[in-house]
């Protein structure tokens, strides 16, 4: 398996979205401000707003949410221990395709802490 994986899917969604972010810069805006305001700290922290981020893009089975999501959790300082207890969490209410998607997500956020350790 390739060590950056979930790096380079980002990296690669990025490159896409920079047709998308000049030909509807108003839509990419919008979505940007609601990103912002939705992850805003506020009753919930930014780390917990992220390990529900992450939750649903394993139930959703977004890869590119795992990428963003994983980066996202290790700037912000998130532990294996809660990152594992999210993802059993996801499980729970995804059932077993969300088991299967939970391994993604875990390999995403590892594959960031190990980067970010380099």
């Amino acid at each position: 398996m390739d060590s950056t994986r979930y790096q380079d899917h980002i990296a690669n969604i990025n490159r896409h979205l920079a047709p998308l972010r000049s030909g509807i810069p108003d839509t990419l805006q919008g979505f940007g401000a609601m990103a912002r305001a939705a992850m805003a700290p506020g009753a919930l922290d930014e780390k917990t707003k992220e390990l529900i981020a992450m939750a649903i893009g394993v139930a959703t089975r977004c890869d590119g949410c795992l990428g963003f999501h994983g980066k996202a959790l290790v700037r912000l300082g998130a532990s294996d221990e809660e990152v594992r207890e999210m993802l059993g969490v996801a499980v729970y209410m995804g059932g077993g395709p969300s088991l299967m998607y939970a391994a993604h997500a875990w390999e995403s956020y590892r594959e960031f802490a190990a980067a970010a350790t380099k």
